[in-house]
């Protein structure tokens, strides 16, 4: 068969450990047989980062504002342990967090359902989604050591020189304390993509922060979304049927918890970070959701939610067989290709993302899958596969559906 042509190049962000071994995996078995890709590559594996100081990052994000789509395996973020490990010049931030800062944006995280992996949630019958801001705060937090007696506090300094100063706190001891800040502009797009995407999915949308406690910070949040939503969605959300509301974030978790899902669920950065793990993890598996990140200026990048599977990795190392998950990896390709192929008009493309994550979906219902599924499933026949078996199971079944 001829393989699928790609017109525009789409940004392929290599990471680390486990993870990359998929990351050659999909590439080899079920995307380069089928598609003349047409990626330009940056590698944000550790090593990579420590060698260019960590502006192959920047370069990154830089490159998917210039074609407009990127797909992105999941990273390391060191902390000392692994600055010892691989040797590190420092310890790098985040490079999520550096990607989404320059790109901004939401990161909307919905599980992939399939049958026989059941939700924890008994009441769950259809995807939540987590829309989690993806800017600025605890991700971008200025930090340090407080040695001993002393006072901190926050300093304004306007640009016609008037100066705004208030006390944080005063140490009797040593101690620790952390800034974060975020912006009206970010926060208003946050509140756009939000109510958009609730709008194209027809659903519910639900944002959650703790203005009660934190009354300027998340009070400002609160505030943003009230007005885009009066301003600019309120008559089509009345026109679609569907609702948005405001609640304390302690409040929408016994309220989630309730609820029958098909609903949007609006996050600040951290919260969305915590409870996209749960949601995941309560509807089957870490592996088993898709991750996008949406810019207000049009780009998209997509990756997987989780992280490199370290522990496969040290047993990849040793020659042992791993039984990995790599479906959300696989579902960061199938969208990027898919939102390549709808900006060029290449419907080839689409259609073959489409192809690809039904042959995904029926090879773990047919009872192939990967052992953490294998713990999950109610099926009455199930086949535990390693990590290349699985992705050459799905091989099969897709050069079935094509």
């Amino acid at each position: 068969m001829n393989r699928i042509p790609m017109k525009t190049p789409l940004v392929e962000i290599d990471g680390d450990e486990m993870t990359r071994i998929l990351w050659k995996m999909i590439k080899d078995e079920l995307l380069e047989p089928f598609v003349e890709l047409n990626t330009e590559y940056y590698d944000l594996g550790l090593p990579h980062r420590d060698e260019t100081d960590d502006q192959v990052t920047v370069d990154a994000a830089n490159a998917i504002k210039k074609y407009g789509v990127g797909v992105k395996c999941a990273t390391i973020t060191p902390n000392k342990a692994r600055q010892k490990e691989y040797d590190l010049k420092r310890l790098y931030p985040s490079p999520n967090a550096t990607l989404r800062a320059i790109l901004d944006g939401t990161v909307f995280r919905t599980p992939i359902l399939v049958k026989g992996i059941e939700p924890c949630v008994s009441n769950w019958k259809k995807p939540i989604t987590i829309a989690r801001h993806a800017y600025g705060d605890v991700y971008k937090n200025t930090e340090f050591r407080i040695p001993g007696k002393g006072t901190v506090k926050l300093v304004y300094e306007a640009e016609d020189g008037t100066v705004k100063e208030q006390t944080v706190f005063v140490f009797d001891g040593p101690g620790v304390v952390q800034g974060m800040y975020n912006i009206d502009r970010s926060i208003t797009s946050f509140a756009r993509s939000c109510f958009t995407y609730a709008l194209n999915a027809k659903q519910d949308l639900w944002f959650a922060a703790k203005d009660t406690i934190s009354k300027t910070y998340d009070g400002q949040f609160k505030a943003i979304f009230e007005k885009v939503f009066e301003e600019e969605f309120k008559e089509q959300f009345e026109e679609e049927g569907i609702t948005y509301f405001y609640t304390l974030i302690d409040d929408a978790v016994a309220r989630i918890m309730k609820s029958e899902g098909g609903i949007i669920w609006a996050c600040k950065n951290y919260d969305g970070d915590v409870f996209s793990d749960m949601l995941s993890s309560a509807f089957g598996s870490l592996a088993m959701m898709t991750s996008v990140l949406v810019s207000p200026d049009g780009y998209f990048e997509y990756e997987a939610a989780h992280g490199t599977v370290q522990r496969h990795y040290y047993k990849h190392l040793k020659g042992e067989k791993t039984s990995t998950n790599s479906v959300a990896t696989i579902f960061a390709w199938t969208g990027a290709l898919r939102k390549r192929g709808e900006l060029d008009g290449n419907g080839e493309l689409m259609n073959f993302a489409d192809l690809l994550e039904r042959a995904v979906i029926h090879t773990i219902e047919n009872g192939t899958m990967t052992g953490d599924l294998i713990r999950l499933s109610t099926l009455e026949k199930t086949k535990k596969v390693d990590s290349l078996e699985f992705i050459q199971a799905v091989r099969s079944e897709l050069e079935s559906c094509m």
